[in-house]
């Protein structure tokens, strides 16, 4: 193949890079703009980098997960998200009763099924959550994959025993059968509409080895479709671009997990046009 016909063939995979890009730069400039409230219902881990994260992007977190305020607040809130990492019999109503209301009240929640698959009562009550028709589901390839067969699997926690690609199909049957966006984190993170899959290649392997990076991006999702709620699948993949390219930029002045965890924030706080335009690596895989 000659050089003339490789660079035609490259110019429509470039042209959609652009694309993306373009899209990354115009949903952060409408969170830092528009500011959503993201009312968080989190685990006590991830709360100061999630909320942290949502600050930086330009959105305002609340931390709210009384059960008593939540028909008061849950319908002023532009998005909610639910985190079950530590999941309890006393939060589980407040997460349902949540769900509804943002249901009701015609606004995009998100679900992060932390260690779905863990113990029987963690995969009853994300199963259960899943049911009340969640915008997007966030998490790793064990947790989509135990959502999907809806059983107990192999577990470390709250980390993964499988890589992203693994939950594939799962992930899109997930997604037709619940009607949510599915995105799994990993190496790539994958996003699927069960028909569309598309694959964010940001981030830096060091942002596993910092509590809640997971949580928070989840949080960051839900800012973006927050002001997009129409486009939930495009805001998803973006939202895990952009905080990756925060990851790589943070990376770059970091001298180990303590001092990203900081860079991070700072970069995602900073981000301009030209490190969104160049940096972001979005890729259709289906």
């Amino acid at each position: 193949m000659s050089r003339e016909n490789m660079a035609e063939e490259d110019r429509p995979k470039e042209e959609a890079q652009n694309e993306w890009a373009q899209k990354a730069w115009r949903a952060l400039s409408a969170v830092r703009r528009q500011s959503p409230l993201i009312q968080c219902i989190t685990n006590f881990v991830s709360m100061d980098l999630m909320a942290n994260t949502l600050l930086a992007a330009g959105a305002s977190p609340a931390m709210l997960h009384s059960l008593q305020e939540i028909p008061d607040f849950t319908p002023q809130a532009n998005a909610l998200l639910i985190n079950v990492g530590t999941l309890s019999d006393a939060w589980l109503p407040a997460m349902k009763s949540a769900a509804e209301f943002a249901t009701q009240s015609g606004r995009p929640w998100v679900l992060d099924p932390v260690a779905a698959g863990a113990t029987g009562f963690r995969l009853k009550a994300c199963l259960e959550l899943v049911g009340l028709r969640p915008t997007v589901i966030r998490g790793n390839g064990s947790e989509i994959i135990a959502l999907s067969k809806a059983s107990l699997g192999a577990t470390q926690g709250v980390d993964s025993i499988h890589e992203s690609v693994d939950a594939m199909e799962c992930a899109k049957s997930l997604a037709k059968a619940s009607g949510a966006i599915v995105a799994v984190s990993g190496a790539v993170d994958i996003v699927t509409d069960g028909r569309q899959v598309v694959g964010a290649r940001n981030g830096v392997a060091m942002m596993q080895r910092i509590t809640a990076t997971g949580c928070s991006v989840t949080a960051l999702i839900a800012a973006f479709v927050a002001v997009d709620p129409l486009h939930a699948l495009e805001a998803t993949v973006l939202a895990l671009s952009v905080f990756g390219v925060a990851g790589e930029m943070g990376m770059e002045m970091a001298k180990g997990p303590a001092s990203l965890r900081m860079h991070l924030i700072d970069s995602l706080y900073g981000l301009d046009q030209a490190a969104v335009l160049s940096r972001i690596n979005i890729t259709s895989l289906s």
